[in-house]
């Protein structure tokens, strides 16, 4: 382009004859060749899981124009967007309508180079992966390509590398949300159809979660209802009150769940590894409940109970013994005398043949006062005996049932003591792994 003159009405009118009537066509020598698109873009703010602001830059190369700075008396200048060919480069990952605020106007070179820079604001698909919330990372793709024009008609190439894209979009990042920019990929692929081919650039942004609210809020009251739970243990099994005191544990665990339910993602192909924390932790206060319940029975009314069944005896006290370090009672040496029954007359038989000889008649004597005393007396001490056997069997079966409602209790206690830790190890793992995370 030749200027008249160094100033802007004539740069108007060289660019209105030679470029702005032109702007129906893509402006390339011939048909055959490529334009190349350079895309940067830039992670301004992180509003959600689902919406991004990004600064996104394009540049392209206008085939044939040039003017010089000296005789049209600008290097560059602001034109209509509207009187350009702008390449359709749209975002694959779109939901929603672009609700953005659009700059009218981009820049033109001396040398024909475009510079077009606008703010867009991105509601895009991203498959969510909660397993590990509060201390999920998610990593939302989005890709920049022509929707219409092939690879032979636009070609799209990275204006920066994926570290100076990060860093700067760290140093203009204002937004201090719930999500928090971890790392960018870049990836230039091309996306084949039966049609043709298309020219794309993926970024993947992967972004944190800032987990502090969901520990505050969630995991820290959580725990401390478990501790609480777990040392209601050391009230006495047979006190009523520690069945009363479970029970408003219970009421209180579930009041607390419904109110922080907003709280949990309601999205996602999988049960966040939290969700299954509540749910053992609801599971092990309902089991507590239950087993106090039952050693409080067995504490009032083990007496009434028949004899402890075989398989539970040996199952109960000879094994889980041993595991919750309960050593079996000792057996005791004190031994049961038996007294013969009464003495009764026996008659005497005999196989050897003999003549039968009558004996001669003889009175009875009386009975001896003495001796029937001492019958009567044999006969109250048998019936003592029988009464002091059932007790001490009973007692016998009372003792093996208040020792396998002990042993069940140290059982439950232990797998408390054991869930905790390993809870509390999980989620320091998971956390320690979260903070240190580098693509």
């Amino acid at each position: 382009m030749n200027c008249s003159s160094p100033t802007p009405d004539s740069l108007f009118q060289e660019l209105e004859k030679n470029l702005f009537s032109k702007s129906l066509v893509r402006p390339v020598a011939s048909f055959s060749d490529s334009m190349n698109i350079t895309l940067s873009v830039t992670v301004v703010g992180i509003l959600g899981v689902v919406m991004d602001l990004f600064g996104v830059l394009q540049e392209w190369d206008i085939p044939g124009l040039s003017w010089d700075e000296q005789k049209c008396g600008a290097k560059r200048v602001s034109v209509p967007r509207d009187k350009l060919w702008v390449p359709d480069v749209l975002i694959a990952e779109f939901l929603d309508e672009d609700k953005s605020p659009k700059p009218p106007y981009v820049y033109l070179y001396n040398t024909g180079h475009v510079f077009d820079d606008k703010p867009v604001r991105v509601v895009s698909s991203c498959q969510l992966g909660i397993y590990n919330f509060p201390f999920d990372i998610q990593n939302c793709s989005l890709t920049f390509g022509s929707y219409l024009h092939f690879a032979t008609d636009i070609r799209m190439f990275p204006g920066n590398t994926a570290a100076e894209i990060l860093q700067e979009s760290r140093d203009v990042m204002d937004s201090n949300g719930e999500w928090e920019l971890a790392d960018i990929g870049v990836d230039l692929s091309m996306l084949e159809l039966d049609v043709g081919e298309y020219s794309e650039i993926k970024y993947s942004v992967i972004i944190r979660r800032r987990p502090t609210l969901y520990v505050v809020n969630l995991l820290v009251p959580s725990c401390f209802l478990i501790t609480v739970d777990l040392f209601s243990f050391l009230l006495p099994p047979q006190s009523v009150d520690r069945a009363s005191f479970k029970m408003t544990l219970i009421l209180g665990y579930t009041v607390f769940l419904l109110i922080m339910n907003d709280l949990l993602p309601a999205t996602g192909e999988t049960t966040p590894l939290i969700n299954v924390f509540f749910s053992i932790s609801l599971a092990l206060m309902v089991a507590s409940l239950l087993e106090t319940v039952f050693i409080t029975n067995i504490q009032f009314s083990s007496g009434r109970y028949s004899a402890v069944p075989h398989w539970l005896s040996v199952l109960v006290l000879r094994y889980l013994a041993v595991v919750v370090c309960i050593p079996p009672k000792e057996k005791s040496n004190r031994v049961t005398v038996s007294f013969n029954p009464p003495f009764k007359e026996s008659t005497i038989t005999t196989t050897s043949t003999t003549v039968p000889v009558k004996a001669p008649l003889r009175t009875e004597a009386p009975p001896d006062p003495a001796l029937e005393e001492l019958k009567k007396l044999s006969r109250d001490l048998t019936a003592v005996r029988l009464q002091m056997d059932k007790y001490f069997q009973s007692s016998k079966s009372s003792e093996e049932w208040q020792m396998i409602g002990l042993v069940i209790d140290r059982l439950l206690f232990g797998l408390y003591i054991v869930f905790i830790l390993v809870s509390f190890l999980t989620i320091m793992g998971i956390w320690l792994w979260n903070n240190t995370y580098a693509a």
